[in-house]
């Protein structure tokens, strides 16, 4: 083994956990920025932190869900849901759609939650994506992981572009505009276009 394969092996090994955002099969997935990290030129919390608009737009629907969902039949979780769907392989989730008594029957813990959601919300993401060449690649393989573990739909707002991809199992992916309006679950529709408007705001 070169002297250059033991160097880089040893760089990555001294990666902190907290630097990883995600794993896949025990592959992680970093913060982006984590290697700024390691090199002192940003902290931990500028590399988990959100964005004003990242962080708005999750707040958007949280409320908009909360207001109009069946709140007696389903639980509407936040702030980065932990998801583990198999050994060393667990997802974070922006918001996620759980139907009460499946998550209750799991128990309630300080552990990932391991019962798939019915929907899950993402809206752009803080995963290092230099490995998947853009962003869409990394979006495609979680959306896959989380469809294939039983989520049965997945919603990814993206505000670069101002699109939404909707994923459903078993069905045709597709690609809209955010003035589009998709059904959630159960026939509630939503609308963050028209949400920001009826907040003032136009993006």
């Amino acid at each position: 083994m070169s002297v250059e394969i033991k160097k880089v092996k040893k760089k990555k090994k001294g990666i902190p956990r907290a630097l990883i955002y995600e794993m896949r099969y025990g592959s992680p997935i970093y913060y982006r920025d984590y290697d700024k990290v390691l090199t002192g030129e940003k902290t931990l919390e500028e590399v988990m932190g959100s964005s004003k608009l990242q962080a708005l737009l999750i707040w958007l629907i949280l409320k908009f869900l909360t207001k109009n969902i069946d709140t007696t039949k389903y639980y509407v979780l936040t702030n980065e849901v932990g998801f583990q769907w198999s050994s060393r392989s667990w997802r974070n989730l922006d918001i996620a759609i759980f139907e009460k008594d499946k998550l209750l029957k799991e128990g309630i813990n300080d552990k990932y939650v391991k019962t798939p959601p019915e929907v899950v919300i993402e809206i752009d993401t803080k995963a290092d994506l230099r490995k998947y060449g853009d962003f869409m690649n990394y979006a495609r393989e979680k959306t896959q992981d989380l469809l294939n573990a039983g989520v049965k739909k997945v919603i990814w707002y993206t505000t670069f572009d101002k699109k939404v991809m909707v994923a459903e199992k078993g069905k045709r992916w597709f690609i809209t505009d955010w003035n589009d309006t998709i059904e959630i679950i159960d026939n509630l529709k939503l609308n963050i276009d028209n949400l920001l408007k009826e907040e003032g705001m136009e993006l």
